[in-house]
């Protein structure tokens, strides 16, 4: 049963457009609208002005806003002139959806990453909304609650929406979403097209820690909580954690502890 404040998706899914396409509703939708491109470029109606809309960009419609969208030629990564544009697009509504608009001011373009912690909340709900027998949609009702969270998250961590930040947030995501595995500095860096030499600078500057102590302080908490409440081994521990070796994975925890990961471990079952 959903409870007194919910979400209901109305509509889910994906489109590519290779011919011009065009959509005008002067009074808007019943529903909210957001909208993420994902590929090529269009044309949208922000502020009584038609934007150049790139992927990475959400929009975000409430119910009665005018809405308008063209999709013609555009120039193209290859320099050439080119239909195409593809999007993810969800209709939603809800007491808890109007509980959450009215909480803050949003702007109506959004710039997220697209990565796959955000593209998969959209594709996840489109797959839940082809489901021809759906005997759970609260999947859909609370899928639709994190990613309308997720957007604030975001908003949130630019405060100041400068590039320097949003580059420095994208890199802090990328290590928090990958830090189990071994990266190094030119993956991060590659991850926003920027040299090495910047990427260190830029996120020293907005986080005042290294980009591998903050990969390595993250690496730490989750081999803790595996120490704790799994069964592996430790050397597993250490593997799966992002760990190069045991014998580094042991001097770091030992240091950063003030005991080794048997002692650490011997003792939370002692306290259990």
């Amino acid at each position: 049963m959903h409870d007194d404040l919910s979400s209901h998706v109305m509509a889910a899914n994906f489109s590519f457009h290779r011919k011009p396409f065009e959509m005008t509703r002067k009074k808007g939708f019943e529903t909210y609208l957001m909208r993420l491109q994902t590929d090529g470029r269009c044309r949208a109606r922000i502020n009584n002005e038609l934007t150049l809309i790139e992927p990475g960009d959400l929009l975000i419609f409430s119910p009665g806003q005018p809405y308008e969208l063209k999709i013609e030629k555009e120039v193209n990564h290859q320099g050439e002139l080119a239909v195409e544009s593809g999007d993810y697009h969800i209709f939603f509504m809800g007491s808890w959806v109007d509980a959450w608009w009215t909480s803050r001011k949003r702007p109506t373009l959004i710039r997220i990453p697209l990565d796959e912690r955000h593209i998969g909340l959209f594709r996840q709900l489109v797959m839940e909304q082809r489901r021809l027998s759906n005997p759970f949609p609260e999947i859909s009702d609370y899928m639709m609650r994190i990613l309308c969270l997720e957007v604030d998250r975001l908003l949130s961590e630019q405060p100041a929406t400068t590039p320097k930040l949003y580059l420095a947030h994208r890199m802090k995501n990328f290590i928090e979403e990958n830090a189990s595995s071994i990266f190094k500095l030119e993956d991060v860096a590659a991850h926003v097209d920027i040299s090495v030499s910047r990427a260190v600078h830029l996120f020293k500057e907005a986080f005042n820690t290294t980009i591998m102590q903050y990969a390595l302080d993250i690496r730490l908490e989750i081999a803790k909580e595996r120490i704790i409440f799994s069964a592996m081994s430790l050397e597993d521990v250490a593997e799966t954690s992002g760990f190069a070796s045991y014998t580094y994975f042991h001097r770091v925890f030992r240091s950063r502890f003030g005991i080794s990961p048997k002692e650490f471990r011997n003792a939370h079952r002692t306290s259990v």
